[in-house]
């Protein structure tokens, strides 16, 4: 529960924040917002001061229908990020993306986590994965980001992610990752429904349960938006929610955008967990 990243430690014996670092024109929520790196590197402080254990650097959106990003431009995007906020972050850096040579510049440039939506599935990644020697965070998605929300089915959604998300650990495993360093997403709002998303939730201790680490991202999700009917920047009650039910049963890392606030919703689970341990 305790991981080096790369020289900087990621402490999960208690529920932290993963803020999100979109350096993207087209992201769901945030997109352009921070795609200048000035903007970017203040925005990495910020969610640094407000209690981000951890800062998620992405440089290709993976909201559904979002096109695909040559590696260049990936590279162009997060490499010089990373490289100026390595040594003044005092918190680790994870870097988001799907291609190896990505994982691999980012990991180079002072990147500590490897978070992959294809769970280390493209050609070369999880041996990249390995020769990097930094803790991976694998992903569930059904389809891709382009196809994914066009038609999800699943026979019982909880025992498929499940199955996946462990499949891809032993794979991880058997090409030298230790156990110890692989976290496990369910992949909220990634190929699947509203009803999905909400199966999967309810039994998120059928995958915390089997020692891995959880991580979740729930923050302002499209699902919240069906259900209450408010846009992206309307729901953050919702999120805070979710993200509390995601830590009563079990996650370890929630990924969010409000830091400061998910931080606080967090606090309150962790002193009710701890008072009910004495």
């Amino acid at each position: 529960m305790r991981l080096d990243c790369n020289g900087r430690f990621l402490d999960l014996t208690r529920p932290q924040v993963m803020g999100v670092l979109n350096v993207t024109p087209d992201s769901f929520s945030d997109g352009g917002d921070f795609f200048s790196p000035e903007k970017a590197l203040q925005h990495a402080f910020d969610m640094e001061a407000a209690g981000a254990a951890i800062i998620d650097i992405g440089g290709e959106s993976t909201r559904p229908g979002a096109q695909e990003v040559s590696l260049q431009d990936e590279l162009e995007r997060v490499i010089p990020v990373i490289e100026r906020l390595q040594p003044r972050l005092g918190v680790p850096i994870s870097i988001d993306t799907q291609k190896p040579e990505v994982m691999c510049a980012a990991v180079a440039a002072g990147a500590g986590l490897i978070n992959d939506v294809n769970a280390l599935r493209a050609p070369g990644a999880v041996e990249a994965a390995a020769d990097c020697d930094v803790p991976v965070c694998l992903m569930h998605m059904q389809g891709d980001p382009r196809t994914m929300q066009s038609a999800p089915e699943y026979d019982n959604v909880v025992d498929e992610v499940r199955d996946f998300l462990l499949q891809r650990a032993g794979v991880c495993k058997n090409v030298g990752i230790p156990g110890e360093r692989i976290l496990l997403d369910p992949g909220f709002g990634f190929g699947k429904t509203v009803e999905q998303n909400l199966a999967l939730l309810a039994g998120l201790k059928e995958l915390v349960d089997r020692g891995y680490p959880v991580l979740v991202g729930l923050s302002r999700k499209s699902m919240i938006g069906k259900l209450l009917g408010v846009d992206v920047e309307e729901r953050l009650p919702a999120s805070l929610a979710l993200a509390v039910l995601a830590v009563e049963r079990g996650a370890r890392l929630v990924r969010a955008h409000d830091v400061a606030e998910t931080r606080q919703a967090l606090q309150m689970c962790i002193a009710l967990q701890e008072t009910g341990k004495r």
